[in-house]
């Protein structure tokens, strides 16, 4: 809009090129799966010596960890992450963990074991419980659920450390009842080597930390190396290339999703308070890249959001990556009522969304596609992030439409159980037979009649 000095775009819905420019900036984030800096490209050149794609450095990394073992994760960590970790200092020492976790202040202790407990009661109330149906025969049908037997957990470590990731996975993991849970993260400063994350490992009880990361940790908890057994699922965030092996090696190995960058959408009518609406933008643009967008149909408010972010965003310490996230991936939207904001989110299916309106349920009503939801100026995604007791690992780029958030039952595996008595299998034999023979697969039939006679 011409004299607007908004740090983000502005788009209006009333204006014909507005739907077109929404869908614009949403794909700018979404369709990042091959789109890598200048610094990315020039590494892939030096370690692979061309300037391979992103999905195809992920093939060729985890195509030769499947052949070539711990070597070539080793090998892969020494030319990418520039760290010399060896077969002896894969795994990180159990004395590590502990003299990290001893060595660690109370307060942080506490805090981790405040936050653990609200995670540990929320998964264990959404838990999935074993179903039992009795019949009329005397026999019964019946929902089983098992724990998996071996998970790996992805840490970032590149930018910064994240003992809340270690929390948001390893907590629905116990809740469930997984006993073997593997830590991976890159053997950086913010990663495997950080002390606050090596304390909260220890803190949670996990006992394997590999001090690997990228493509080439998730293809060695997907086939298995020297001294790494292969995992039945993984999950945890990570950057592009962690996100593309994961797609690589599923089917291998179970997953948690896909996951992108960062992003949130903002309903918010003209009771919303601006300050607070630009600080949750802001909250997610300093992701870097991060997508945050505001719907409303409030040109007051959108006015008023465009001040407080270019006031707010002066005085963080990311300051310029979040303007150049803001100026990429943002965007206040006018809309035309509440109602089209509402149903705009819903089409949008954000990974976060936030309402901040007079009746916030009821406009949640609205909207079915939605990783997470926070209702009402009190409820900021950051303490989804951080404390509040739902995971933070959610699906981005519009796969709410399909995908839910993890939490304890990601880590369990249900299986069906059949038990009749010879009178629960008589009541169904007919529909047996008339459906075997239409299917022309009369030895099922043929079993049916055996028992019966």
């Amino acid at each position: 809009m011409k004299g607007d000095t908004s740090p983000c775009e502005r788009i209006d819905l009333a204006e014909p090129a507005g739907r077109d420019r929404l869908a614009a900036l949403r794909g700018r984030l979404v369709s990042q799966g091959d789109v890598i800096s200048p610094a990315s490209r020039q590494r892939t050149i030096d370690v692979f010596g061309e300037p391979l794609s992103p999905r195809q450095v992920v093939q060729r990394i985890c195509d030769d960890v499947r052949a070539g073992g711990r070597e070539a994760v080793l090998d892969y960590t020494r030319r990418i992450d520039r760290a010399d970790v060896t077969a002896e200092t894969f795994l990180a020492t159990p004395e590590a963990l502990a003299a990290a976790h001893a060595a660690a202040a109370p307060e942080f202790l506490a805090a981790v074991r405040r936050i653990g407990d609200r995670v540990r009661r929320f998964q264990e109330a959404v838990l999935a419980r074993d179903v039992r149906v009795p019949l009329e025969g005397g026999g019964w049908l019946g929902q089983r659920y098992v724990p998996l037997a071996r998970v790996g957990v992805c840490v970032p470590g590149g930018a910064a450390a994240y003992p809340s990731t270690l929390l948001m996975t390893v907590v629905p993991a116990r809740v469930a009842g997984v006993d073997q849970i593997v830590v991976v993260a890159p053997p950086t400063p913010f990663g495997a080597d950080n002390p606050l994350v090596l304390a909260t490992c220890h803190e949670l009880g996990v006992q394997s930390v590999v001090r690997a990361g990228g493509a080439q940790a998730v293809a060695a908890l997907a086939y298995g190396v020297e001294g790494l057994p292969r995992a039945d699922k993984i999950v945890g965030p990570g950057n592009l290339f962690v996100a593309l092996a994961k797609e690589y090696v599923f089917g291998d190995v179970a997953i948690d999703s896909i996951a992108g960058p960062s992003e949130i959408v903002i309903v918010a009518d003209e009771s919303a308070r601006p300050d607070l609406v630009a600080a949750d933008m802001l909250a997610q643009a300093e992701h870097s890249p991060g997508s945050a967008i505001l719907l409303t149909a409030s040109r007051g408010l959108a006015d008023a959001v465009a001040a407080a972010l270019a006031e707010q965003v002066a005085v963080l310490e990311r300051a310029a990556l979040t303007r150049d996230s803001l100026a990429r991936f943002a965007g206040i939207v006018v809309t035309r009522s509440d109602e089209e904001s509402a149903d705009l989110a819903h089409e949008l299916a954000p990974e976060h969304l936030s309402i901040d309106t007079r009746d916030p349920e009821a406009t949640l009503t609205r909207i079915r596609h939605v990783g997470a939801a926070f209702l009402g100026p009190y409820s900021p995604v950051a303490a989804g992030d951080y404390a509040a007791g739902p995971s933070h690992v959610l699906p981005t780029g519009g796969t709410a439409r399909f995908a839910a958030g993890l939490s304890a039952n990601d880590f369990v595996r249900g299986g069906s159980v059949i038990a009749l008595t010879r009178a629960d299998l008589a009541g169904l034999a007919a529909d047996i037979r008339t459906l075997a023979d239409v299917e022309g697969l009369t030895a099922h039939r043929r079993s049916v009649e055996a028992r019966l006679g």
